[in-house]
């Protein structure tokens, strides 16, 4: 953010950090026959201690001085040199930032759970400043939960912070309970079927005038009221005057005349119109992802769109700039695209980044890449060997999202020879076959061809491929070649192929392989956007 973010920029930051919650997150896929996946994918740590790193977070945030340094010295009376002060530390300069890149009329919502809540709306409160303070926002998650000694808990916590004093605000809406619509929509119009609840026309007090005057025979003034059309029909109308207003209504059929005689006519509200109920500050129409839902694709902590959807709505307008510095698998990101919005994404691993990729691929097509730029992936050969000495599991991570395939395990030792994997269909097949993927950073030696050769046999793979930083040498070409080719209806295909990292940046050969976009079944799909083609609107691409 400091390098690429720009002071009041932003209109509106999620964020959703890792919990203090003591717990590793893994993702977790499920295999395409039905089977659990062995292979787990370590996304982010969520565990934190205090350490040396901690310790020189804590140093930077005091002194800087201000309300942030006195509440953190404050929380460190209190907690001592403990974990929670280490998580605290983590977070503190994290939100200066977020403040510095927030426009006055901007939001920001910090999604957490019970655990931290209590200690982060401290440090929002010295960040932002208490009066800053809207909500907090309550979300139910699972409808039962069972816990030992105490109440289940079913909830995290979204504590809103405006920036200025006047932010951005659109009225926000839920769905309207069953009961609600039994009770007050109980007539249906008979010749739509529509329901309808019947609402006054007339308010308190006398007017003269127009909305004061008698209309077919109804004199509102002697019943100590006037006229009041509500503005959600204004539509239907326009500007007309009162008793011409009625008329319109009436010839359009949105007046409910009582049976009896000289009663006094109401509005149809239809149910159909309505926008819901006021949203509350206890979200409890929302439920979390189901396991085997659509929208699910196997990140442990992904929220549902609809909870972005909610935020984005009130908080923004067409076109404002969406921030989530700590994106996950890209719901917020996947909601600003879809709602007109333009945002930025952080994250800190390439996994993620390649699962955001993937979603919007899937959900707008591949022309949606051309609408973004990802700024810290290598771009150069150069950059990929940097990566890869700072970071190996990175850059395997990295390498194998070029191709589009699903890391295995990145525990020491227990790929097996196997650092990714692309499975798919073929034709109306139920059988499930795999690419086995390895990738080489270092210095190569022939035996690595042989070697995936075994592995090819030992997993029953239809195909192997080797990614290598470097290039092969002409015995490990040759050595490919012999494995001879894999048959599909496609065509024929090297049943052992090499790639180089030059190569696939340069886009000069990609795997040969069945065509991914009909037959992969790696990563699950997002699902295809509504009106996809229509809603590519980032425009120059600089976020």
């Amino acid at each position: 953010m400091r390098r690429h973010i720009d002071d009041d920029s932003v209109d509106l930051v999620y964020l959703d950090p890792p919990f203090n919650s003591n717990a590793n997150y893994n993702v977790l896929f499920a295999e395409r026959d039905g089977r659990q996946a062995a292979a787990q994918i370590k996304a982010f740590e969520d565990t934190w201690r205090w350490d040396d790193e901690a310790a020189r977070a804590f140093d930077e945030v005091v002194e800087l001085g201000g309300r942030v340094s006195q509440a953190m010295q404050a929380l460190r009376t209190f907690l001592n040199e403990s974990d929670m002060l280490a998580y605290l530390a983590m977070m503190a300069p994290r939100l200066v930032q977020l403040r510095r890149v927030l426009r006055a009329t901007g939001s920001i919502y910090l999604h957490c759970d019970p655990t931290a809540s209590h200690y982060l709306k401290l440090l929002m409160d010295a960040v932002f400043g208490p009066q800053q303070f809207r909500n907090e926002i309550i979300w139910k998650r699972p409808h039962a939960h069972n816990s030992a000694k105490r109440f289940a808990p079913v909830h995290d916590v979204l504590l809103f912070y405006a920036r200025g004093d006047t932010q951005v605000w659109n009225p926000a809406f839920e769905a309207l309970p069953q009961s609600t619509i039994d009770a007050w929509y109980n007539n249906i119009e008979a010749e739509t079927g529509r329901r309808f609840n019947r609402a006054d026309l007339t308010a308190a007090g006398v007017r003269i005038g127009p909305s004061g005057a008698t209309w077919r025979g109804i004199d509102v003034s002697a019943k100590g009221r006037h006229w009041a059309i509500p503005e959600f029909v204004r539509h239907l109308i326009g500007e007309l005057e009162t008793p011409e207003a009625l008329d319109a209504l009436d010839k359009v059929g949105r007046l409910f005349w009582p049976k009896r005689e000289g009663g006094m006519p109401m509005l149809k509200r239809y149910l159909d119109e309505a926008k819901g109920a006021s949203a509350q500050d206890v979200i409890t129409d929302i439920p979390p992802l189901h396991n085997v839902g659509a929208e699910r694709l196997g990140y442990p902590t992904q929220k549902p769109e609809a909870l972005l959807d909610r935020l984005i709505l009130a908080s923004t307008n067409v076109g404002d700039v969406v921030l989530d510095p700590f994106c996950g698998c890209g719901t917020t990101i996947a909601s600003a695209q879809r709602l007109d919005r333009r945002w930025i994404g952080v994250d800190i691993t390439h996994l993620a980044i390649g699962l955001i990729k993937n979603r919007l691929r899937d959900a707008y097509g591949a022309s949606v890449q051309n609408s973004y730029t990802v700024i810290g992936e290598p771009v150069s050969l150069p950059d990929a060997r940097a990566l890869a000495a700072s970071d190996p599991y990175q850059f395997q991570w990295w390498a194998l999202g070029l191709v589009g395939a699903r890391p295995v395990d990145g525990k020491k030792g227990a790929d097996k020879g196997i650092d990714g994997r692309i499975y798919f269909h073929e034709g109306d097949s139920k059988e499930t076959k795999q690419v086995v993927i390895s990738v080489k950073a270092g210095k190569l030696h022939e035996p690595y061809v042989r070697d995936l050769r075994g592995v090819i046999e030992r997993e029953k793979a239809t195909m192997g491929v080797l990614i290598t930083l470097e290039d092969p040498t002409a015995g490990m070409r040759r050595e490919a070649a012999s494995a001879g080719f894999y048959k599909s209806p496609w065509g024929t295909h090297p049943r052992l192929q090499i790639l180089t990292i030059h190569e696939l940046l340069d886009e000069q050969k990609r795997i040969d392989a069945p065509p991914s976009r009909q037959t992969s079944l790696t990563f699950k799909r997002a699902p295809r956007a509504r009106g996809a083609e229509r809603q590519l609107r980032l425009g120059d691409g600089e976020e």
